[in-house]
């Protein structure tokens, strides 16, 4: 009897160990013995580009968001459209509006040229380049997890599915970041990323025009100035005051019924999120901690690790 204890003790180790080797399959030092200056590397490029060009720390932060939403944290979203590859920069997401590839490109060259060779993926590169964008825009810092390695599909069409619409409503934006393994505080400290950046006008034209109940009057005839009923798609509108500045003026813009996009006010509209806004609202600090802590729990959302996938030598194309 004790011998047959000893052994179900025995294989309860071994599996518990199994589990946290699956765990631990990406970590913080991962590139600390191959190639010591990567990340350095990634954070004086992104910090290049976004001296040039404040909106691309919203557009780094938002690529990262975008690929980890379809079929995990993978690098799929910077794939080019080829005979084989359907690709997600032509999902209605992602279609005229994600930005930022060109920096990943000089990103990637870069650090293989200190590294000597190509180690770093593009998934990695994307991880740290939202963080190190957020950094720069005076936001919070976290530990980035490190080991991904890059997928050697895309899908268009679950990009489609998965990546969340502007006109979602409350139920629709839990049940899309449950899917992902995220919950209700994971939803609105993430879409706190709209801290930073603009939306164009075709994703903001229907509040502004038929919403009534839960938009200042006001806000609305401000955008129309910028957003006519037709043309003008890609006219541009802050999706809070200070669109370059990491800061609780998104949740402030909730509270006060001025949220851009349906799905941001969403979140401040009699439901189950709104004592979570106004937390936010008032308290950076609590909104800065919990936004790095679902970042990183985002950041997890099914890595490609170990034989996995591949390291990209060029982020755009599969080797």
């Amino acid at each position: 009897m004790a011998s047959s204890r000893f052994l179900f003790l025995h294989v309860l180790v071994i599996l518990f160990s199994l589990a946290g080797m699956a765990l631990s399959d990406l970590s913080a030092d991962f590139y600390d013995d191959v190639c010591p200056e990567a990340l350095p590397t990634i954070k004086r490029v992104v910090e290049d580009a976004v001296r040039q060009e404040r909106r691309m720390g919203a557009s780094l932060l938002r690529l990262h968001f975008h690929d980890c939403f379809v079929n995990g944290c993978d690098a799929s979203i910077l794939l080019d459209q080829t005979d084989t590859i359907d690709s997600e920069k032509t999902s209605r997401a992602n279609n005229n509006s994600a930005r930022g590839f060109e920096v990943i490109d000089r990103v990637k060259s870069e650090v293989d040229k200190v590294c000597g060779r190509s180690v770093v993926s593009c998934a990695d590169i994307l991880a740290v380049a939202a963080r190190d964008s957020v950094v720069a825009l005076h936001g919070p810092t976290w530990e980035v997890e490190l080991g991904r390695r890059d997928s050697t599909t895309a899908s268009r069409t679950t990009a489609d599915n998965d990546i969340p619409t502007p006109l979602m409503d409350l139920p629709a934006l839990i049940d899309n970041f449950k899917k992902q393994g995220l919950d209700e505080e994971d939803l609105v400290s993430l879409s706190g990323g709209h801290t930073l950046g603009f939306a164009q006008c075709f994703t903001f034209r229907n509040r502004i025009y038929n919403e009534t109940n839960n938009i200042d009057s006001t806000f609305a005839s401000q955008r129309q100035a910028n957003c006519p009923r037709s043309g003008g798609d890609s006219n541009l509108a802050s999706l809070d005051p200070t669109p370059a500045l990491f800061d609780s003026k998104y949740f402030s813009n909730l509270v006060s019924k001025k949220g851009l996009l349906h799905s941001d006010q969403a979140l401040f509209s009699g439901g189950k999120t709104d004592e979570l806004v106004k937390t936010y609202s008032t308290n950076l600090r609590t909104f800065s901690k919990d936004f790095a802590e679902s970042m990183i729990k985002m950041g997890n959302i099914k890595p490609l690790t170990g034989s996995q996938g591949q390291i990209r030598v060029d982020c755009r194309k599969v080797n």
